[in-house]
């Protein structure tokens, strides 16, 4: 397979399984009050079916890298795309919120393996001049997941049932099991590293319990004393795992890249942005349909605007950050952001439909620059044997962040709520408003992160450009 041809598939073999992945986690959002009334219980108590997902995702993740480097690239992500499917279909099989969690949680081991070692595949291929256009040509078709997922979900959850939404992913995922057979490169590591296994046990441990200690905070599920005992003991885990980490040779997240500025801001500075960001899509539908009384459908169809901007945003990206460089548009558009997560605290059942959609462009049109700018930054200056556990590191804390967005908004807006019954629309309404503000005041805060950056930071990714002295 020639360089040129991997060069022309590659990106439609990973933006195929990208798309699944966002296609099937944005049917998800949509459908939490259907899911609610048919399984019985309420739908705060499924954020659980969205973290489960995405902690599983985060504490897989780690392993994909030292995964892709000993058995090839295409083995392992056609692997995650087969468990994929076939986890979707267990998943629309559940009987009761317990066994889809458990299936929601084995969808997520398939996904932990897709992201991280598609994202290398492309990174191999693509010198850093070209990283940039690469990446952002991944991402628009991947976007088409979003802009699909909650208008189809709300269609099928309204006529149908939320069962079939699971069952979208087995086309999908015949036609990605068959790209990645005729287009799909087989990268390995250059020298084999052994597993840390010590290492994963900390480190995906500490993060496991601290995450669902931050999903089940509110309810009353456990007494100060137990919550206060269990949070020390995730905290230690994840100390000891760093104590750990600096004394290994081969340690299975090697925190020494974090020496990279670019590196370091990208992925511990944009950690904190996820937060706000990682929270809108499960509290903007809770918005939608439990405080204005939408009906499924409607609401994924709101969904959409957020979709289409992220989509036109990618078509010029490149240049913006090519005239503007990282630190403006970084510390610029993180602030942009936060005002408009803010803003969604005006949304009220008297709000004209097209100032809803003007906010979902804007959301969609700054986070879309916001990632394109995090992820492809992240790489600038880091050498390509080290590809590979950069990939690993930066997909594990984007899913950690993400996992503990969906948590710390539902624990903001059940906070809140209080004791007032979630049937109660005024309450449901003022409790999301008052989230939207807290979350859009935290993310204006991370902005002062990317001050740490350089003005010709990320000049070799934004103009292929290498930097001759610091």
């Amino acid at each position: 397979m020639s360089s040129d041809t991997i060069k022309r598939y590659l990106p439609w073999v990973v933006a195929t399984a990208l798309f699944m992945e966002q296609l099937d986690s944005t049917i998800v959002n949509t459908a939490i009050p259907a899911m609610a009334v048919s399984l019985h219980v309420t739908p705060l108590s499924l954020k659980a079916v969205v973290t489960s997902y995405i902690l599983s995702l985060a504490v897989c993740i780690p392993v994909s890298g030292w995964m892709a480097d000993r058995f090839g690239t295409r083995r392992v992500f056609g692997t995650a795309i087969a468990l994929f499917t076939v986890s979707s279909v267990l998943c629309g099989l559940a009987l009761n919120a317990p066994m889809l969690v458990a299936t929601r949680i084995l969808q997520g081991i398939g996904a932990a393996m897709m992201m991280p070692v598609g994202r290398l595949a492309i990174i191999r291929t693509f010198p850093k001049g070209e990283l940039l256009n690469a990446m952002n040509f991944v991402i628009i078709p991947a976007l088409i997941g979003p802009l699909l997922g909650p208008t189809i979900g709300g269609l099928i959850v309204n006529w149908l049932s939320w069962r079939e939404i699971f069952f979208i992913n087995v086309p999908v995922g015949l036609i990605a099991l068959y790209l990645i057979y005729h287009h799909m490169p087989d990268y390995r590591g250059e020298t084999p590293r052994p597993l840390d296994v010590i290492g994963l046990v900390l480190f995906g441990s500490g993060t496991a319990l601290l995450s669902w200690l931050l999903e089940i905070f509110g309810e009353h599920s456990l007494d100060p004393t137990s919550f206060g005992v269990l949070l020390t003991l995730s905290f230690s885990l994840l100390a000891a795992y760093f104590l750990h980490a600096r004394e290994l040779t081969y340690p299975l997240l090697r925190i020494t890249l974090f020496r990279i500025r670019t590196f370091r801001v990208s992925v511990a500075g944009g950690f904190i942005t996820r937060l706000g960001v990682g929270s809108l899509p499960f509290l903007l539908p809770l918005l939608y349909q439990l405080g204005l009384g939408l009906p499924a459908w409607q609401s994924g169809l709101l969904m959409m605007p957020t979709a289409l901007a992220a989509m036109g945003m990618k078509l010029i990206s490149s240049r913006v950050l090519r005239h503007f460089g990282y630190r403006k548009v970084l510390i610029v558009n993180t602030l942009m952001i936060g005002v408009t997560i803010g803003l969604y605290a005006l949304v009220v059942a008297a709000t004209p439909l097209f100032a809803i959609v003007l906010l979902g462009l804007a959301l969609g049109f700054f986070n879309s620059l916001q990632f394109s700018s995090m992820n492809s930054m992240a790489y600038a200056d880091v050498d390509t044997p080290d590809s590979s556990m950069a990939s690993t590191i930066s997909s594990t804390f984007q899913q950690i962040s993400m996992s503990f967005g969906l948590a710390f908004g539902s624990l903001i807006t059940a906070w809140y709520l209080g004791d007032l019954p979630q049937t109660d629309r005024l309450a449901v309404t003022g409790a999301l408003h008052h989230a939207f503000l807290t979350l859009g005041a935290l993310t204006i805060v991370s902005s002062l992160s990317f001050w740490a950056l350089r003005p010709r930071d990320g000049e070799s990714v934004s103009r292929g450009e290498l930097r001759t002295g610091e």
